[in-house]
């Protein structure tokens, strides 16, 4: 018996020693071709310095209203590429990259707030607010860009002239569960965090066809711009970093304080955030408008376009008083 106990006592040392240091034997090989934002740069892009942080986002348009894109997890400004051109014919229009994403920089390491937190994130909204003199803006998000929409307009409400939140992550979707954190925060899954993340996410299969309710309308040049952003250094170790400071965002329990006109999108084959999501958040906001565009999925502004400006037309029209962009009708 007493022999028994001494070989389990030296197999579970084993192992510990195994969970420490093994993580630390596995190679992590470099990133191929890593390129400067610079280099990948679009010939709309444009840099700016906020908060410290080399942001990059795309103008179009004059006046107002003042749009600002906010885009989903694993997107860029690209996202938006459908759309911007005819939205600009109403106003303003600024999409830009959030922290992690795009073309944006990814710091390693910071000293006060964590650039990839969702309070960094607003901080960064507003900052993009001041450094174009907008005194109040319509937020356009879509999935975890709408999470952050939503949280602009609770923080900062006399900034944001309306919502609109395209098949938004408001009831699900805010991270890691809180007692996992602390393990993925340890040195050894900070090592082998980032080559999870390039296992998972590089390249623009799975995720992206998942957002389609059509993948086969997805192209090359498509995926191509998806991937764009892959080349960028440090991008495993950003998304990494994204991931720890995810927290739920517990929207749903201050709902009702959130009075802004607000227009609800989403596809009735979105597989990402659920369309039933959407259809309860609309219900739940004191001031809000559902559009649901049938046959699409969870990027109706990509997959959809037409579609997702003619029930914009509308919105910008009736609840915005500004310019009709086109003759179209919305059908409902």
């Amino acid at each position: 018996m007493r022999r028994n106990r001494r070989y389990i006592l030296i197999f579970l040392v084993v192992l510990l020693i195994l969970a420490l240091v093994g993580p630390f034997l596995v190679p992590i090989p470099p990133l191929q071709e890593a390129r400067s934002p610079e280099e990948l740069a679009w010939p709309q892009s444009r840099f700016v310095e906020i908060n410290g942080l080399q942001v990059h986002y795309e103008l179009t348009g004059q006046g107002e209203p003042f749009y600002l894109l906010l885009h989903g997890f694993g997107a860029s400004t690209f996202t938006w590429r459908e759309i911007v051109g005819k939205l600009a014919n109403s106003g303003t229009v600024v999409s830009y990259d959030r922290p992690g994403f795009g073309l944006t920089e990814r710091p390693m390491e910071w000293e006060d707030i964590n650039p990839y937190s969702a309070e960094a994130n607003l901080e960064l909204l507003v900052g993009l607010l001041d450094h174009f003199g907008v005194e109040k803006a319509v937020l356009v998000g879509n999935s975890a860009g709408g999470t952050i929409a939503m949280q602009a307009a609770l923080r900062s409400p006399e900034r944001i002239q309306a919502l609109v939140l395209v098949d938004p992550a408001i009831y699900s979707g805010g991270g890691a569960p809180a007692w996992i954190r602390p393990l993925l925060s340890t040195p050894q899954m900070r090592r082998l965090g980032p080559l999870f993340v390039r296992q998972a996410f590089g390249s623009a299969e799975g995720l992206l066809d998942l957002a389609w309710h059509d993948p086969s309308r997805i192209t090359s040049e498509i995926r191509a711009g998806y991937e764009r952003p892959l080349q960028i250094e440090n991008w495993d170790r950003a998304l990494w970093e994204l991931t720890l400071a995810s927290r739920e965002s517990d929207l749903e329990e201050t709902l009702a304080q959130i009075e802004i006109r607000t227009l609800v999108i989403t596809g009735d084959d979105d597989q990402i955030v659920p369309t039933e999501e959407s259809i309860r958040l609309a219900d739940e906001l004191p001031n809000a408008k559902l559009a649901v565009i049938e046959n699409c999925g969870h990027v109706p502004h990509e997959e959809c376009p037409e579609e997702f400006m003619q029930i914009m037309e509308e919105f910008i029209s009736d609840d915005l008083g500004g310019i009709i962009l086109s003759e179209t009708s919305i059908v409902n």
